[in-house]
């Protein structure tokens, strides 16, 4: 149950193709092998109202939050976090080049006891 959450200063949407920011990022989630296709949800929230830093006009952000269910390793999450930086940060290279932009990451695992889901999905993805 991989959930990837981006959230982003709406000046970002005449700078960046969120949609393939997305895209982006399910690819570079489902290439690191740890998680299962029918799992991995990817979704951008706008933000309309924020203040950045020295409140330049300029200043964006993007943070992205990653949400794994437990099970796996600390190795293997840090991994699969870095790959997904990576990604992300080819994907916004333009952006980290100017002095207004910041981008953040964090990968947290959920508490099993705490955490109910049904995904009608697997048994589609998964042939059965």
């Amino acid at each position: 149950m991989p959930h990837f959450t981006f959230e982003y200063s709406a000046n970002l949407d005449d700078q960046i193709d969120v949609q393939g920011l997305c895209d982006a990022t399910l690819e570079a989630a489902l290439a690191t092998g740890l998680f299962e296709v029918g799992a991995v949800r990817v979704r951008a929230i706008r933000c309309d109202h924020y203040a950045i830093a020295d409140r330049l006009a300029q200043n964006a952000f993007l943070d992205l939050s990653i949400r794994v269910g437990a099970g796996r390793s600390p190795e293997a999450c840090k991994q699969a976090g870095e790959a997904v930086f990576a990604a992300v940060a080819g994907y916004c290279a333009h952006l980290l080049e100017a002095p207004h932009f910041a981008m953040s990451v964090e990968l947290r695992e959920i508490n099993a006891a705490l955490s109910w889901k049904r995904n009608a999905m697997h048994a589609r993805l998964r042939g059965s």
